[in-house]
């Protein structure tokens, strides 16, 4: 909501539901701030730049995991979650970041991006994930590291911070969103549709009438379809319409792109498979952990017009996690290109690049 490993290195790591930390909570942080006005002056994305070393994680279950590093290699260790699931990296991602403080590691998470096999399922699961992230920092002997995830990967950044308090040095997310039912039922059953009708009706095109009472369902139905035609008909319906509704303003370019084939089958396949088994978490289990966070500084960014993860999540997980700070962007919507959510990001990857 796009190389070898140590032996034994993901073996011992939490799995499922009941992976959240053990680590002592410590004193409270005390209160962030909260502040929602416009800066008069934006921040934008850092130069482009290219990674300086990559490769193929080989995490088991015949699963490899594209990753990339990138800025300075002795820089201050921080890693990108990327969303969907299924969404993969792009070179937009790592001008999140002064490359010249930071040395940034990138992955396509399970099954799609550069990682292989392409939009497969199997072995693909929120916990999967997790030891992957737990993987990639052992990989690269870092003792903590930044977290910085949004929209779905808000979610998978809660997960692993969760699970590995002692593993953040500091938490940025954006665009909550923490696969309760109550969210997945606004964005792909009702609420939603009643904002953007017309481009709903190209979301239910691919579904009969008498299965359009539970839509997830429906389209896991036909995005495991053998035909191919009808998993790619589905897959473009189920991106589009995120891509047509994540911003505040139209970007009929963004739109286009979910709708790539190739994009759109890892995407839509991996969301789905996600959503229909909500996010393999319990239910509000992200909010219900977030106490376990009060002694990682943070930041929360969210758009006050967000759509496809509505505002309500995020101010409850500032309500659960009261000592980071948050961000209002009051003129956007989901994405994290639209201005103010970018600039926020900004902010918060300098401010704490000198930290230790």
């Amino acid at each position: 909501m796009s190389l070898d490993i140590p032996d034994n290195a993901s073996r011992n790591l939490p799995n499922g539901p009941r992976a959240q930390t053990l680590a002592p909570q410590g004193e409270p942080r005390g209160p962030g701030k909260v502040v929602e006005t416009r800066p008069d002056a934006l921040r934008g994305l850092y130069p482009p730049i290219e990674p300086f070393e990559s490769g193929m994680l080989d995490v088991g279950n015949g699963h490899r995991v594209y990753w990339e590093r990138c800025g300075n290699p002795h820089g201050k260790p921080a890693v990108f979650l990327h969303g969907g699931p299924g969404g993969g990296c792009s070179p937009e991602h790592r001008r999140l970041f002064d490359p010249a403080q930071y040395c940034i590691t990138l992955f396509d998470q399970r099954g799609c991006g550069r990682s292989e096999p392409h939009a497969s399922l199997e072995h693909n699961t929120t916990w999967d994930l997790v030891d992957d992230i737990e993987c990639l920092r052992v990989k690269f002997g870092y003792e903590r590291w930044l977290v910085l995830g949004g929209s779905w990967g808000s979610t998978l950044a809660l997960a692993y911070a969760q699970a590995h308090v002692e593993r953040v040095s500091e938490l940025i997310v954006r665009g909550i969103f923490t696969v309760r039912r109550d969210e997945l039922q606004w964005y792909y059953q009702r609420g939603a549709s009643w904002l953007f009708p017309d481009r709903w009706e190209s979301f239910l095109a691919p579904i009969p009438l008498e299965e359009q009472g539970d839509l997830m369902r429906a389209y896991q139905m036909r995005l495991t379809h053998r035909d191919e035609a009808v998993r790619i008909e589905a897959a473009r319906a189920w991106s589009m319409w995120e891509g047509s509704t994540i911003t505040l303003l139209p970007d009929a370019h963004l739109a286009e792109a979910f709708g790539d084939p190739r994009y759109a089958i890892a995407f839509a396949r991996i969301e789905n498979h996600y959503f229909v088994n909500d996010g393999f978490f319990a239910p509000n289990q992200l909010i219900d952990g977030a106490r376990h966070l009060r002694d990682i500084p943070g930041v929360i960014v969210q758009g006050r017009y967000d759509v496809a993860t509505p505002a309500r999540t995020a101010w409850e997980l500032h309500k659960a996690w009261p000592e980071a700070d948050f961000y209002w962007a009051s003129d956007a919507g989901h994405a994290f290109s639209e201005p103010t959510i970018l600039h926020w990001l900004i902010e918060a990857t300098d401010r704490f690049a000198t930290t230790p």
